[in-house]
């Protein structure tokens, strides 16, 4: 584990560093909403290696029944909420409910178990659009490939949507994925020297 932390980016080490002590302390916690062991962030790469851990110790018997992953409306792509979630997108798309349909549209044929379409998400209705997903893990080489294909997707789009949004976290992350996944090509925003424009207005 501190291995990882050391190869990570600074940017990121903070993460991982808290997803180290959410999973040694999950158990503590037993799973009440609201506590740390609700919600575990983790970019593509590690949240398929957590996905695929799980499959394996399922197949191995070390897990004695199959599970399904979700995940919260706090997530890269699939909430669109203006006041919240997505109110760190600048350049005034924010209002428009894309994310949610293109998350829960590209999860569903590259292997979601089921997906959904919901309002609400704790700011009120009309308030928010979030597109969730359920993703069966039964030990198979089938959920084995579902689960790459589809967190891999289900990360990644909204990453490149807030990036184009220019979200400079979101930049960061979907740059770091391109160098890590070469065939990803996403076109970047070109920002605005705030210096220039003072001088022009």
């Amino acid at each position: 584990m501190s291995e990882i932390k050391r190869q990570a980016p600074e940017e990121i080490r903070q993460q991982l560093a808290d997803n180290i002590t959410w999973i040694k302390e999950a158990q503590k916690n037993k799973l009440v909403v609201g506590s740390q062991a609700r919600i575990l962030y983790a970019d593509a790469e590690g949240r398929i290696k957590i996905a695929r851990a799980f499959n394996k110790a399922i197949a191995t018997g070390d897990i004695s029944a199959p599970i399904v992953l979700g995940r919260d409306h706090h997530d890269t792509g699939g909430t669109d909420s203006p006041y919240r979630e997505t109110s760190n997108i600048y350049d005034g798309s924010k209002f428009t409910a894309d994310m949610a349909i293109h998350n829960v549209l590209g999860d569903s044929f590259r292997g979601a178990s089921w997906v959904s379409i919901h309002n609400g998400g704790g700011v009120g209705w009309g308030e928010v659009i979030n597109g969730g997903f359920g993703l069966l893990l039964d030990g198979s080489t089938e959920a084995d490939r579902r689960l790459e294909k589809m967190l891999f997707f289900d990360v990644n789009n909204g990453i490149a949507r807030r990036s184009w949004g220019r979200n400079e976290g979101a930049i960061f992350a979907i740059k770091r994925e391109m160098a890590r996944q070469p065939e990803i090509k996403v076109t970047l925003p070109q920002l605005v020297d705030d210096q220039l424009l003072q001088h022009l207005f």
